[in-house]
């Protein structure tokens, strides 16, 4: 019995003399992460930057945002067009549609918005391709 416990002593020690080392190498790698995170922001995703935009415009204007139809990465961030549900009517093709511009910031955080247009969901687009 006394050999079985110095064997599973012994197997503890040297698990545990192992243990530090990996610690300490996690631990280097998460420091070198941390210090690269610092030196520069984390571009966001452009899927990422599509979510948390239509989520930010629909917390501000409380109304739903159903879409986004264009989507351009610029140099002091991102534009989207983004259409939303202004006015529900019955049948739906009657609905109140609204396209709003909305500018976001390197980070995904958004900068302004404003409405571009407004047009019922039946109808055709009259400004030629756009």
């Amino acid at each position: 019995m006394s050999n079985t416990r110095s064997t599973s002593d012994s197997q503890e020690s040297q698990q545990s003399s192992r243990k530090p080392q990996r610690s300490q190498a996690t631990q280097t790698s998460q420091a070198s992460q941390k210090s690269q995170s610092s030196q520069e922001p984390r571009r966001p995703k452009p899927m990422e930057v599509l979510r948390e935009a239509r989520a930010q415009l629909a917390e501000l204007t409380g109304m739903t945002a159903e879409s986004v139809s264009s989507f351009e990465q610029t140099e002091e961030g991102w534009v989207l067009e983004v259409e939303v549900l202004e006015l529900e009517r019955v049948p739906d093709t009657m609905s109140l549609m609204a396209s709003y511009q909305v500018e976001l910031d390197a980070e995904g955080q958004l900068t302004g918005y404003r409405r571009a247009r407004r047009y019922e969901r039946g109808r055709a687009d009259s400004r030629g391709g756009r």
